[in-house]
């Protein structure tokens, strides 16, 4: 049995992962409100943002700040090349929506295999934005991007829920996502709303990995794990608002945190999984299907 300080640390470790997870779970929701897609390829965004991330710190010495803001743009615009290109013309051919979702895991497999030949296969991390760490607390340590992580998540949340509940632009999605024929009534151009959700949930997924990697690495094969998480949490949070999805990755991380001390780390997929099981057998809306707006 573990102590309680080894319990405490592992928690605290895992706290930092599930908020990541978190991030992931939004940028699911946000394509799956706006358009009924479950985009599976939203851990390519995540993977895609630490790579571009340590290939501008490494590569060209940009500072982090430049190197983050670029990578995070250039990863919203891959999101947008993936719904002109991919998305949209089976949208507006009317495809069975089952159709677009395996065109989802068609695209993560086909940007794998792009990193794979441009930046190669090796895992790759970089140093912790603020240096000098960790925090100690008696037999605790704390990283210090572990602050990080909870006040970028935490600036996120705010700024994704100022941006549908008090913009015009955001407010024409969260329409979108209620009622697409109404909306398209309206006037409301849902072919370029469709485009900006996936801009957007690109964004958070690069954010999300820029801010995971110096605790762990990225590599091509990352975005796997990462994606399979991030829709376990959205599940958990009952693809509902932003704080609903980020609170189930935040439980997520915790759970298989836990998991890992007692059982060993080969359980905490086991556990996770089974997570999702239990949230679809009893509670089929999420354990917050019904809190707040919808993203």
């Amino acid at each position: 049995m573990p102590n309680g300080f080894e319990l405490l640390q592992s928690l605290i470790n895992g706290l930092g992962v599930g908020l990541v997870y978190g991030l992931i779970a939004i940028g699911f929701c946000v394509i799956y409100n706006a358009s009924g897609i479950v985009n599976f390829a939203q851990g390519v965004f995540v993977m895609l943002g630490g790579m571009f991330a340590h290939t501008l710190l490494t590569r060209l010495g940009l500072p982090m700040l430049a190197a983050a803001v670029i990578s995070i743009v250039l990863v919203a615009m891959v999101g947008v090349l993936v719904q002109v290109l991919v998305i949209n013309p089976m949208w507006q051919r009317k495809a069975p929506l089952f159709a677009i979702i395996l065109a989802t895991l068609a695209v993560q497999l086909l940007i794998e295999q792009i990193v794979i030949l441009t930046l190669g296969d090796q895992p790759r991390t970089y140093p912790e934005f603020t240096l000098g760490g960790p925090l100690k607390l008696g037999p605790i340590a704390i990283g210090y991007q572990l602050f990080w992580i909870l006040g970028c998540g935490a600036v996120m949340v705010v700024a994704l829920q100022l941006f549908f509940n008090r913009t015009r632009v955001g407010r024409a999605l969260r329409a979108c996502s209620q009622n697409r024929e109404a909306a398209a009534l309206l006037g409301i151009p849902v072919a370029s709303m469709l485009m900006l959700s996936f801009a957007l949930s690109a964004a958070l997924g690069a954010a999300a990995g820029i801010l995971i990697t110096p605790t762990q690495y990225t590599a091509y094969s990352v975005d796997g794990p990462f994606g399979i998480n991030g829709f376990i949490a959205a599940i958990i949070g009952g693809f509902g608002s932003a704080p609903a999805a980020l609170v189930g990755g935040t439980l997520l991380g915790v759970v298989q945190a836990g998991a890992i001390v007692f059982f060993g780390a080969g359980y905490k997929n086991v556990v996770a999984l089974t997570i999702l099981l239990i949230v679809l057998l009893f509670f089929p809306n999420g354990l917050f299907g019904g809190w707040g707006k919808r993203v």
